[in-house]
């Protein structure tokens, strides 16, 4: 599924489900060392996904450390995202050469918790879900938005080293073409991000990259 969103030179990985009992990746031990059975799963599964994507770049397996925002450490010369929720993990990776960046979210097809939608919104983007909703009440675009916004911090992150807040970015969503473009309200390398998305099995999945 993740795979067709994004353009050929980035490989993807992902799982539907965990291996009863998998054991976590030699390196990585003190990244579930205090967390719950289902977190494990999570970070055990996804870090699976992503050593899985890294070997279609021909590259060997490796742990995947955290940053100071979280944020996976890929090898020199590699960017990546890694996501999970529940019954979905994914890894997508790819040489810096080819893009600079990409970030990746998925997300349960549902409505976003109460009060969550007016923290990550920003100016005209509840406007534009009415509007969407109004033409497809089918799709959660609430839940969209807040997917597409991750992605969009995961590819910035990267290549700026620096915070972007929800309300940094507004969305405006194509429905026609499965497309979505987060037009930036701070400086930057980028004055906008354009990212695909797509909704089946239950799921939102958002994908963005950013030119080298």
């Amino acid at each position: 599924m993740l795979g067709t969103l994004l353009p050929s030179p980035v490989i993807t990985a992902e799982a539907f489900a965990d291996v009863p009992g998998e054991p976590c990746f030699p390196g990585e031990e003190d990244l579930v060392a205090t967390t719950s059975a289902g977190r494990r799963r999570e970070i055990v599964t996804s870090r699976r996904c992503a050593r899985e994507a890294l070997t279609g770049l021909g590259l060997a397996p490796v742990p995947i450390r955290r940053g100071p925002r979280r944020e996976p450490l890929w090898p020199d010369g590699v960017a990546g995202s890694i996501t999970h929720c529940d019954g979905y993990r994914a890894a997508a990776v790819v040489r810096t050469g080819a893009v600079a960046s990409v970030g990746i979210d998925a997300e349960p097809h549902g409505p976003l918790p109460s009060g969550v939608l007016r923290v990550v919104t920003a100016p005209g983007d509840a406007e534009h879900l009415a509007a969407l909703a109004a033409e497809d009440p089918s799709v959660h675009w609430d839940r969209l938005l807040f997917s597409a916004k991750e992605s969009v911090y995961k590819a910035w992150y990267p290549v700026t080293g620096r915070w972007l807040g929800f309300e940094d970015a507004a969305l405006e969503i194509d429905p026609v073409g499965g497309v979505f473009t987060a037009h930036l309200r701070v400086d930057g390398p980028f004055r906008s991000l354009t990212g695909r998305y797509l909704v089946d099995r239950g799921l939102v999945l958002t994908a963005v990259t950013s030119s080298p």
